[in-house]
């Protein structure tokens, strides 16, 4: 296996008696995007902000790159870029007078610091808005620069906390596939509450609710974490949906348009079973017949019930 990138062992902290996050551990060894779930005052922003330095956890340690961030700190953030929610904008500074101050206080070789100002700018898309003031930047090529603050310096992990909100959707759509890019050379964390972004972004995921991890995987596995509920299926001779709610498997049925219809069952086996039956003995002409996925919204309500059920 290769060398880590980051380590996160036992990660807990608490704000006064209240702990925000307790004993997270993971390992990331390899590219690509990991999505951090979970809804506002789930301890998100808390993880975030300690394995990036900003916020001293209560118990736990985290690696860089095998160096302890509680122990030597100015060499683990070497290898960490971090967007914030609020991206930490001077908005009185020109982009290149910007980055330019994001280089020197990440310590970066004086030698190095105009020509990772044009990279960056570069691969961000801001060039030519090199002696714009911040200031008079829309709201998605502000993004765009606080894109570049986080990765001028090359580091191999980096945080994306919220990166979309705010945002327009051609603006999205331009941050999602900056991240891909940035993804392709180095490790990226999402953190977000917005299942539309772990869908469109990313490949495995956490879960975290009420400060623990409910969940780690692959996202077509959290996808089908719960198993579906319904059938979707296209009858051409559209029959009514009352006929339809007599097949003994179904439980419920709705009509969603153009010979489409949503079927919830008791059993899948049977009511597929049944409705083939029923479609070839009615000349229904069954098109198609899938099982339905649940989507993000309610597998994320399910598994922070069965978090608090287990709790209980």
């Amino acid at each position: 296996m290769s060398e880590s990138i980051i380590r996160v062992e036992n990660l807990s902290h608490r704000y006064s008696v209240q702990w925000a996050i307790k004993n997270i551990s993971f390992e990331l060894s390899e590219n690509g995007i990991y999505g951090l779930l979970g809804a506002n005052g789930a301890g998100k922003s808390t993880l975030m902000n300690i394995i990036c330095g900003v916020l001293k956890q209560t118990e736990g340690e985290v690696y860089l790159k095998n160096i302890s961030l509680r122990k030597d700190p100015v060499a683990a953030k070497k290898h960490i870029g971090f967007l914030p929610q609020q991206a930490p904008l001077q908005t009185d500074l020109t982009v290149e007078e910007y980055l330019e101050h994001c280089a020197n206080i990440r310590l970066m070789p004086v030698a190095s610091v105009k020509p990772a100002i044009e990279e960056v700018m570069s691969k961000v898309g801001i060039t030519h808005f090199r002696k714009r003031l911040i200031k008079n930047l829309s709201g998605g090529y502000q993004q765009r620069v606080g894109i570049a603050q986080a990765i001028i310096h090359k580091p191999d992990f980096v945080v994306f906390d919220e990166p979309t909100n705010g945002l327009d959707p051609n603006q999205i759509l331009e941050v999602r596939n900056l991240i891909r890019e940035i993804a392709k050379e180095r490790t990226v964390i999402l953190s977000t509450h917005i299942l539309q972004e772990v869908q469109a972004l990313c490949d495995n995921i956490w879960m975290i609710n009420e400060g623990e991890v409910v969940f780690y995987g692959p996202l077509h596995e959290f996808d089908q974490y719960i198993a579906p509920n319904s059938l979707t299926l296209t009858l051409m001779a559209q029959p009514s949906v009352d006929v339809l709610k007599s097949i003994p498997a179904v439980v419920q049925a709705e009509e969603t348009g153009g010979g489409r219809y949503r079927i919830r069952f008791s059993d899948p086996l049977e009511a597929t079973e049944q409705i083939i039956r029923a479609s070839l003995e009615n000349n229904w002409q069954l098109t198609e017949i899938a099982p339905e996925k649940n989507s993000l919204d309610v597998i994320f309500s399910e598994l922070s019930k069965k978090k608090k059920d287990k709790s209980n």
